[in-house]
C-alpha cells in the first residue's frame, strides 16, 4: 500500500443534504420544512415556549446555590495511580511529591487550582505529599503506611464533599 493509494471506508463520511435546490433533489421547494407556521421560517425561537402558558422551567421553584464564578477546580490524583507511577518509576517516593513532580510524572495535565488527593486504589509505598486538598480516607490511607500528607491553602478547609 501506498500514500496515494489511502481513502477512507466505504461510508465513512457522508455528504451532507443540499435542500432548496429543486423538486428534482427531494428536498426542494420547502426544504424538510413541511408548510407554513413559525417552524418554516428563519429565525425561529420556540425554546422552551408553551403557547403563552407559564413554561415548565418557570413553574418549578428555583433551588440550591451555584457559586461557578468563584468555584474552585482541583486536579484529581487517585492513590492507585499515584502507586503506579511509583512502579514505573515516573515518580520518586524518597522525595516530598506536590504538584510539580506530579505534572512532570504525567499524572495531571494542569495543576488548576491545586491538586487534591483521592483514596481510589491501593497505595503500597510511603510517600510524603504536598497537595491543596486531600479527602479524609486518603490521608487515612497514605498516614498508614508512615507517610505523610499535608494540605495547604484554599483546599484545607474544604477537604471533605469535595469531587
Amino acid at each position: 500500500m501506498k500514500l496515494n493509494e489511502l481513502r477512507d471506508n466505504e461510508g465513512a463520511r457522508k455528504r451532507r443534504m443540499r435542500v432548496g435546490r429543486g423538486i428534482g433533489s427531494g428536498k426542494g421547494k420547502t426544504a424538510g420544512r413541511g408548510q407554513k407556521g413559525q417552524k418554516s421560517r428563519t429565525g425561529v425561537s420556540i425554546g422552551g415556549f408553551e403557547g403563552g402558558q407559564m413554561p415548565l422551567y418557570r413553574r418549578l421553584p428555583k433551588r440550591g446555590f451555584n457559586n461557578a464564578v468563584f468555584r474552585k477546580h482541583y486536579a484529581l490524583v487517585n492513590l492507585g495511580r499515584l502507586q503506579q507511577a511509583i512502579d514505573r518509576g515516573r515518580v520518586d517516593p524518597a522525595q516530598p511529591i506536590d504538584a510539580e513532580a506530579l505534572l512532570r510524572a504525567g499524572l495531571i495535565d494542569k495543576p488548576l487550582d491545586g491538586v487534591r488527593l483521592l483514596a481510589k486504589g491501593e497505595l503500597k509505598t510511603k510517600v510524603t505529599i504536598a497537595v491543596a486538598g486531600a479527602s479524609a480516607a486518603a490521608v487515612a490511607a497514605v498516614e498508614a503506611l508512615g507517610g505523610q500528607v499535608s494540605v495547604s491553602g484554599a483546599g484545607a478547609a474544604a477537604t471533605e464533599g469535595q469531587p
